[in-house]
């Protein structure tokens, strides 16, 4: 009697290679980001008008929730994958984002706002670094700003295009619960599509296996070891982390200030939302040709000059205030445009320094930094906004900005030359999903 068994497909790296889970994780990258594009537009208004608060430091509490949350979970996203698989890590994500868009359409305090926010900042830890570095464990280091630029695009243009269309919906049917409900639709199809992804544990012991620099037995590949490394130690690393820090902190502040600024002169929810929508978008879309062109000329060039240019558009929103609409649209395209160079570029240098065996706690160090800018953002905002002003808030994060870039100039090397390897089916389809 012959036995017939099904030949398992070998493991391989690259996009082509891998380009049916490629796209899934795309997809599902667009129902994380569309999720947490919900609170864009409507939410600090819901602070003020719904809930009656006052004080910008309380309206912005939500946002320092979320970056806190979002910035925890990063970190010991890294550490976990050396428990546990990333599809394990993907599907837990999306099951805590279950009851978020339900709090928001529905919540009877602010402090229900709040919750929904920590559960929102644990499923984008989750869930938005599992589909990070599964990415990057499939198409291996060749393409890897490809990859990440892809991946970012796929999740920020789906927050500014929620951001647009609940701006819209909030106009024809109040700020809740119709805008914040067309979220059940993200979480359900975000969910299904988790269970589908296969894992990539094989791909990074392949990688692993054909890295042109094996691993130092001295090497320290903890999660302690390599967030002093990344934070501090190395230089490229540190100069990464401190750009990532300010450039969420930049998107905190203008997440909340925003929206308060440009309704202060005289501009409506739906002006509002195409402003909100219009940053994000483009600096998602702008992604895939900035990652893209990362892996060609580097990536300090595109780190540097995307922080300046985001700085610029900070004074381009208190320069032309006098006509709000012109100046929320222009400030919003050099912020999109600024954003798009810098935010795939820098994941991609880190993962340009970090060795595969401590990459995913690498990352997860960097993400921390960066979506700690979130909550760092709103209290700031908040602060200065109480006290001086949001005038001088915008003001505040221009020089912030500029200063970050500068920083970034003097401490980033660009990354080290590869080389494009073919690389053959593996031995083994099993290995370490560090």
């Amino acid at each position: 009697m012959t036995t017939t068994t099904t030949a398992t497909p070998p493991v391989r790296l690259g996009l082509r290679e891998n380009w049916a889970q490629f796209t899934l994780l795309v997809v599902v990258n667009v129902c994380v980001g569309a999720l947490v594009g919900l609170e864009r537009t409507t939410v600090p208004l819901i602070g003020t008008d719904v809930f009656g608060l006052t004080s910008d430091l309380a309206i912005f509490s939500f946002i320092i929730a979320f970056g806190l949350t979002k910035a925890l979970t990063n970190l010991a996203a890294g550490a976990l994958t050396a428990r546990f698989r990333r599809k394990q890590l993907l599907v837990t994500g999306w099951l805590i984002g279950v009851p978020v868009p339900f709090v928001l359409a529905y919540a009877p305090s602010w402090g229900w706002i709040i919750a929904a926010n920590v559960l929102l900042g644990i499923n984008q830890g989750l869930a938005w670094s599992m589909t990070v570095n599964m990415k990057i464990d499939l198409v291996g280091p060749a393409r890897r700003g490809l990859a990440t630029g892809l991946n970012e695009a796929a999740g920020y243009s789906a927050v500014g295009a929620t951001a647009l269309v609940t701006g819209y919906l909030g106009t024809a049917y109040g700020l809740r619960p119709v805008p914040e409900l067309i979220g059940v639709v993200f979480v359900v199809a975000g969910l299904a599509l988790a269970l589908v992804v296969r894992d990539t544990a094989a791909h990074v012991a392949l990688e692993l296996a054909q890295h042109p620099k094996p691993l130092s037995s001295e090497e320290n590949t903890g999660l302690a070891a390599t967030f002093t490394r990344t934070s501090w130690r190395h230089r490229s690393l540190r100069g990464a982390s401190q750009a990532g820090f300010v450039n969420n902190l930049n998107d905190g502040l203008t997440w909340g200030v925003f929206p308060l600024l440009f309704t202060d002169h005289g501009l409506g929810l739906a002006a509002v939302g195409l402003i909100k929508g219009l940053y994000p978008i483009l600096w998602g879309i702008g992604q895939i040709p900035t990652g893209h062109l990362s892996d060609r000329i580097g990536r300090k060039p595109l780190i540097v000059s995307g922080m300046l240019v985001q700085a610029a558009g900070f004074v381009l929103a208190l320069a032309l205030l006098d006509r709000p609409l012109l100046a929320g649209i222009l400030s919003a395209v050099a912020l999109g445009i600024g954003t798009a160079m810098v935010y795939p570029t820098l994941i991609a240098s880190i993962s340009d320094h970090a060795h595969p065996a401590w990459r995913a706690n690498a990352l997860g160090t960097y993400r921390f930094w960066r979506d700690m800018g979130y909550a760092a953002g709103a209290l700031v905002a908040g602060v200065l906004a109480d006290t001086l002003g949001l005038n001088a808030t915008v003001v505040a994060a221009a020089v912030l900005t500029a200063v970050s870039g500068l920083a970034a100039a003097y401490w980033i090397k660009d990354r080290p030359a590869t080389t494009s390897v073919t690389i053959g089916p593996a031995t083994t389809h099993g290995g370490s999903h560090k």
